[in-house]
């Protein structure tokens, strides 16, 4: 019996932030000042309520994703919650600590908590509203354990196993490539649009607002790749004008709708945890794509701020932990500058 062919077979700027959304954010300000206690010995001073009402709106003119700003509000929602402190002059290193020893939680979860406070602190050092940074001494250790970043082997197992002849194999094998071959997020992957290839010069141009560190940024394309998008984006083409959708996403849903979205859990996403179950592939997923692209950069010979400007990072410390290297390749790379 043969498959029925249809439209599903394959011949051959973004404002997170809305004015309802920092009105909730607002409201949402509002009413943690009514439901934490205010104790004895508390002076009169800046209130937190005031404090992150202008931090929020300095976040928000500087281009602030709205997730952010949310982590911003909520823990310092938890540190008045466990500290009872309502005024930025009460904000003691004893006080950091209680709201650190309160939390049931990984050490891994209470110091990404402590750096967004840490941030919080920082503004208001920045505004002038304290002298010194005395939380600058306050750490927590953690044991970190680099991720592994996916393997060409596996990509390429992975890429032979999709069927480029439907448009969801064609969708997300260019994904796949796309991700492994340029490093991006992949929220930056789903908010990609045609004119952000070009063709011409074999570059993909990305204004800062569907990246994370807000800066432009280009990247080269091999030809590969390029032919493959030309294919995807005339596939697009057909889907989006069956279903009357108007977009230009390099990568939308089935049913020609955008995957844009701000979860990092899209549909592609999902469809790579799927594929890496289903083959028992491992470190098939965005992040490990990321990863493996940086891998590969730096076997091909490109230096550490070379690699860490491709993948956008603000800095080289952050990049050294995409670089898994094993001992082994320690000592074999090392050798070379005996």
């Amino acid at each position: 019996m043969t498959k029925k062919k249809g439209i599903f077979n394959v011949d051959a700027d973004i404002n997170l932030f809305q004015k309802e959304n920092i009105s909730g954010i607002q409201k949402k300000l509002s009413a943690t000042k009514a439901s934490t206690s205010v104790t004895a010995s508390v002076k009169v001073g800046r209130d937190l309520d005031s404090v992150m009402q202008i931090i929020i709106q300095q976040m928000t003119v500087s281009g602030y994703r709205e997730r952010t700003m949310r982590d911003y509000v909520t823990y310092m929602e938890q540190f008045r919650k466990a500290t009872n402190v309502e005024y930025l002059e009460n904000i003691t290193t004893d006080s950091i600590y209680l709201w650190l020893n309160s939390m049931a939680v990984s050490n891994q979860t209470k110091l990404t908590r402590l750096k967004c406070l840490k941030a919080i602190l920082g503004k208001c050092f920045n505004n002038g509203w304290f002298s010194s940074k005395f939380w600058h001494g306050i750490n927590i250790k953690v044991d970190k354990q680099v991720k592994k970043g996916a393997k060409k082997d596996d990509v390429m197992v992975l890429l032979s196993l999709l069927d480029l002849n439907t448009f969801i194999g064609l969708r997300d094998a260019v994904a796949v490539l796309t991700l492994y071959r340029t490093g991006v997020r992949i929220n930056t992957l789903g908010q990609l649009q045609e004119r952000h290839v070009d063709f011409d010069n074999k570059v993909l141009c990305m204004e800062g607002t569907i990246l994370k560190n807000h800066k432009i940024l280009k990247l080269p394309l091999d030809d590969e790749l390029l032919h493959l998008l030309k294919v995807l984006i005339n596939q697009n083409n057909k889907i989006r004008a069956y279903y009357g959708q108007k977009n230009s996403y390099m990568f939308i849903g089935y049913k020609g709708t955008s995957l844009n979205t701000k979860s990092t859990n899209n549909a592609i996403s999902k469809q790579l945890n799927k594929y890496a179950k289903k083959y028992g592939l491992n470190n098939i997923n965005p992040h490990a794509l990321r990863r493996g692209y940086a891998k590969t950069l730096l076997e091909k010979g490109a230096n550490l701020a070379l690699i860490s400007k491709a993948l956008g990072h603000s800095n080289l410390a952050v990049t050294t932990q995409y670089l898994d290297l094993d001992v082994e390749e320690v000592a074999d790379n090392l050798r070379e500058y005996l």
